[in-house]
């Protein structure tokens, strides 16, 4: 076992710390529910991962135990790349752990998610590409955050809706499948309401330079720009938008903001007037929500974003599903998980059994000017909020 997971387990309480009791500990760590967490600790994306590792941390905190066995947990650094991402959850289940939550970007939970049913374990994501419940669904791979097509019909759509004389949108997207199915669902609602799509510009995950891409988009002088990327790439996106007055001239959405750490690095100037797409606020007033409000503050002494948010409550699922299967068999831990119904982060949310798709909700969010902020954390207020799914046989899923 590697020290890392006796370490975790030991201050979790899971295995007695005494020397003395040794032999009693190894008897109980052989026991121990492993749960991994595969998301990237360094890269591009490492911010989002250290809200995930802790996520995971205040779910197997929480619980403590599952069918009176100790619960424990390894971070693994996928450091953004699926070749990485396979090798970390292939050794992870060599060692015994079957129960993985994790991946923030598509490429790597699709790669992932294949492993894990190879490897006859259980992976849920927070991840976007349609494709994750869609053609490439199995039934190791279970997703709670709304799959691209939603997000965009929860927000491209009420945001046209609000500003009906903007006829023209230029986008931004970054070159993979997560860009592209977020691209994709745009195109058909501005085919559909009559919008113009002036231009767009693709690029690499590994970009930080948006200014010429922006150039091209001030030049193209749209009603709307539309901000497909995630993570700190939105951010740099944004704060080079904003740089040069593009908020003054047109209405700016970022499709799939990442939360509160992402308002909290840009700050409530750059926020102000910006429409922001998220899969989790923590203002929501479910009663789930306000547990995990009170136990992140408890815990952490700051509020939950959607990178810890996520991850909690992907863990909490699975915990719940071995509670309910009444055994760790990972089959019957799929069974007890597919259609399963209950209170979630969002309200209701359903997991629904022919491919895996938690349904739930999607929020619009608005930044509000400095001025107006009720609290430190007062950055934004939800515009709209609804569900918007693509009926299975419109998925490609097909589960064997």
């Amino acid at each position: 076992m590697q020290r890392r997971n006796f370490l975790q387990m030991s201050a979790l309480g899971a295995l007695p710390a005494s020397l003395g009791l040794a032999h009693s500990a190894w008897a109980q760590a052989k026991d121990t529910i492993q749960f991994g967490c595969p998301v990237p600790m360094s890269g591009a994306f490492a911010a989002n991962g250290k809200y995930a590792d802790l996520g995971m941390k205040l779910a197997i905190e929480q619980y403590g135990k599952a069918l009176n066995r100790p619960l424990g947990y390894t971070l693994l650094d996928t450091e953004g790349k699926p070749a990485t991402a396979i090798r970390k959850v292939q050794d992870a289940s060599q060692q015994g752990t079957k129960f993985f939550a994790g991946g923030i970007l598509s490429s790597e939970s699709l790669a992932m998610g294949k492993e894990a049913e190879k490897a006859g374990g259980i992976f849920i994501t927070t991840a976007g590409a349609d494709e994750i419940t869609g053609k490439d669904c199995n039934k190791a791979t279970f997703r709670w955050s709304v799959p691209t097509f939603g997000a965009i019909e929860q927000t491209v759509r009420p945001l046209l809706d609000a500003h009906p004389k903007a006829k023209r949108v230029y986008t931004i997207t970054p070159q993979y499948v997560f860009g592209d199915g977020l691209l994709g669902a745009a195109k058909n609602i501005f085919k559909e309401r009559g919008i113009e799509h002036v231009g767009n510009s693709y690029h690499s995950l590994t970009e930080k330079e948006f200014s010429g891409y922006l150039t091209n988009a001030v030049a193209a002088k749209p009603d709307v720009l539309l901000i497909l990327n995630f993570g700190q790439q939105s951010s740099d996106t944004l704060r080079q938008a904003v740089s040069f007055g593009m908020n003054k001239n047109m209405t700016i959405l970022i499709a799939w903001a990442s939360g509160l750490e992402q308002f909290e690095s840009l700050g409530a100037d750059l926020c102000d007037g910006i429409y922001f797409g998220a899969q989790y606020w923590h203002t929501v007033d479910a009663p789930l929500n306000l547990d995990l409000v009170k136990r992140c503050n408890d815990r952490f002494k700051h509020n939950p974003n959607y990178s810890l948010a996520g991850s909690y409550i992907c863990t909490k699922l699975m915990i719940d599903a071995i509670v309910k299967a009444g055994t760790v068999d990972t089959k019957a831990v799929i069974a007890a998980m597919e259609g399963m119904k209950y209170q979630g982060l969002t309200g209701d949310e359903e997991i629904r059994k022919a491919d895996h798709q938690v349904l739930k909700n999607y929020y619009l969010l608005k930044g509000k000017a400095k001025s107006k902020m009720k609290n430190k954390d007062d950055y934004a207020d939800i515009v709209s909020s609804g569900k918007s799914f693509l009926a299975v046989d419109q998925t490609g899923c097909k589960m064997t």
